[in-house]
């Protein structure tokens, strides 16, 4: 609880899942007023909401709310599903996001008409859209919608979202063996932990550009054919080779494995798995190493290292530095010097050809 005091009296006291639920509104209003996708929005909001309800409970005592409480909980992993979806993987359509909803809708029946189920029912499904999200991301080297300029930033927020998940089922199951061993005075610490737990990750969510992606290139992915040979992984580089140079595309901060795909005419996978197969690394690091290649024209022709990382497609400092220096193994600002001497810039943008 967070306590106001004047000189002459105690204030209210506003507990802390009524301040996260401020801060999460305010996240989900500057999402909707900055263009955020509206998914996002949505799942800010229910989380907010969830805080609130959280709130006029636990907080100010309105028990006639307390049977809603296991209902919109269990909203907020299925909207973190389909916003994960949305945002990395593919677009994610009426009908599908309207099927998510079979979560909190099963939970509702159960609170209705077996209510002590809800205590084994609510962790299992916070637990396992946590589980989907780890394994979507453990089986998946390339996330189509992600901007190749972000790397593995989008897979890292959402494996710690992911985790989050499954840490809120445990923390639920220790609420609900606290109440039946008559230690209902622990859940109070228990709440309290598990919303400033949302409330960090969240707010590393929202505040990430790399967690949501772009719009790119809206339409129909071709679709995925069979297996092909390692030939034709290299014929696919190629291919992309010729494009970049034609339409330099990587210079592109907003640049997305499905745009790419797209504008090859080939499925996402596909593409993914050739220039893994033929150049030994993803396509957000081969995209790289294009942008690097150009950073480094850029600073041998006298511009700043500043201005050659935003003429080079990237959006942030430490990314560039970190990629640059696993391109041409020095920071940037020594390039100038490393030039007059020797290149230090080994295969950047080139493709490990296969006979």
């Amino acid at each position: 609880m967070i306590r106001f005091l004047d000189d002459s009296r105690a204030m209210p006291m506003l507990p802390i899942p009524a301040f996260v639920a401020l801060v999460l509104g305010y996240l989900a209003l500057r999402s909707f007023l900055s263009g955020g996708r509206p998914l996002l929005v949505t799942f800010l909001t229910a989380c907010a909401l969830q805080s609130s309800l959280v709130t006029l409970v636990g907080g100010y005592g309105i028990e006639w709310l307390r049977p809603v409480l296991p209902v919109s909980a269990t909203l907020v992993p299925a909207l973190a599903w389909v916003t994960f979806q949305d945002a990395l993987v593919s677009r994610i359509s009426v009908q599908v996001m309207a099927g998510h909803l079979a979560a909190p809708a099963f939970t509702l029946f159960c609170r209705v008409f077996a209510p002590e189920t809800t205590d084994v029912i609510v962790p299992l499904v916070f637990a396992g859209y946590g589980c989907a999200i780890l394994v979507q991301l453990r089986g998946a080297s390339d996330m189509p919608l992600a901007r190749l300029d972000a790397g593995h930033v989008p897979a890292v927020i959402w494996q710690v979202l992911g985790w989050a998940l499954i840490v809120s089922a445990v923390s639920d199951i220790l609420i609900a063996v606290a109440f039946a061993t008559g230690n209902a005075g622990w859940t109070g610490w228990m709440i309290t932990v598990s919303s400033s737990l949302v409330l960090l990750l969240v707010g590393m969510l929202s505040g990430s550009p790399s967690a949501s992606g772009t719009a790119g290139d809206e339409g129909p992915a071709a679709p995925d054919p069979a297996p092909q040979t390692s030939q034709e992984d290299v014929e696919i580089v190629a291919k992309l080779e010729d494009f970049l140079k034609r339409e330099p595309m990587h210079l592109d901060p907003n640049l997305t494995l499905a745009r790419l795909a797209r504008r090859l005419h080939l499925p996402e996978k596909r593409l993914s798995m050739a220039v893994n197969r033929a150049t030994g690394s993803n396509v957000s690091r081969y995209i790289n190493s294009w942008r690097i290649r150009h950073a480094c024209e850029r600073i041998e022709a006298g511009m700043s290292i500043t201005e050659a990382m935003l003429d080079s497609g990237f959006n942030t400092k430490s990314n560039f530095n970190r990629e640059f220096l696993r391109e041409t193994g020095i920071a940037p600002s020594k390039w100038p010097e490393a030039v007059q001497s020797s290149s230090n810039v080994t295969s950047i943008g080139k493709t490990k050809r296969t006979p």
